[in-house]
């Protein structure tokens, strides 16, 4: 059974930065994508940002230029700068990783952007 651990949440002002990693049980370097995914009450869960097997990357357009994603394939981890964040950006994210056609979900971290 794969997990996924995530870490690096917190409150933080609106401008500032945080940085998230995803620390995975197994090798991600048989993993399809790898992904951010955040959820904020009331809202649908929504992909912020992926990483595919080829090192190609996708954001979504409220994130885009202020956050980036990076895996460390020693390390069987996969990160999420934030930066620029804004209010809007509080959620709690979740790391999600899929091997083959199964996808693993961690338990998510709570990121508070204070205005």
């Amino acid at each position: 059974q794969v997990q996924l651990v995530e870490s690096g949440g917190g409150l933080v002002q609106a401008g500032g930065s945080l940085r998230l990693s995803c620390a995975a049980s197994g090798s991600i370097l048989s993993t399809n994508f790898m992904g951010w995914y955040r959820q904020a009450p009331g809202k649908r869960r929504e992909l912020v940002a992926g990483i595919y097997s080829s090192g190609s990357t996708n954001y979504a357009d409220s994130v885009k230029g202020r956050f980036t994603i990076s895996r460390a394939n020693t390390k069987n981890t996969v990160h999420l700068q934030m930066d620029s964040l804004k209010p809007e950006d509080t959620a709690v994210y979740l790391c999600n990783a899929v091997w083959s056609t199964v996808a693993y979900w961690g338990q998510g971290t709570q990121v508070t952007v204070s205005s």
